[in-house]
């Protein structure tokens, strides 16, 4: 399985910007789609997940500004962020969860919120 993320940059507080990320390979093994975030000087936390039945969660902190979906036909999942926070710049990952829980991470892409 093959993660590639895209989308991200800089943003003014208060913006919004999606990011995609595009599943290859044995993609029917994957079981959820996930979006974690490493803020800075902070430990890696999740952020969303969206399974392949369409379940979705998020993190508590985030609840409401950041909302995950997908696109089965193009294998992609995306998250769209709106009402962007200088607290939310962070260096984004996008994952792919196998059912057996093995993990294929995407290369990370970071995402800046200027104030």
């Amino acid at each position: 399985v093959q993660v590639v993320e895209s989308g991200g940059g800089l943003v003014q507080a208060g913006g919004s910007l999606r990011r995609s990320c595009a599943a290859s390979g044995s993609i029917s093994s994957i079981s959820s789609m996930l979006w974690y975030r490493q803020c800075p000087g902070k430990q890696r936390e999740l952020v969303a997940f969206i399974t392949s039945a369409g379940l979705t969660h998020y993190s508590d902190s985030l609840k409401g500004r950041f909302t995950i979906s997908r696109d089965n036909a193009k294998n992609t999942v995306y998250l769209q962020m709106d009402s962007l926070k200088p607290e939310d710049t962070a260096v984004y990952y996008c994952l792919a969860e196998r059912s057996d829980g093995l993990r294929y991470w995407g290369q990370g892409t970071q995402v800046t919120v200027s104030s």
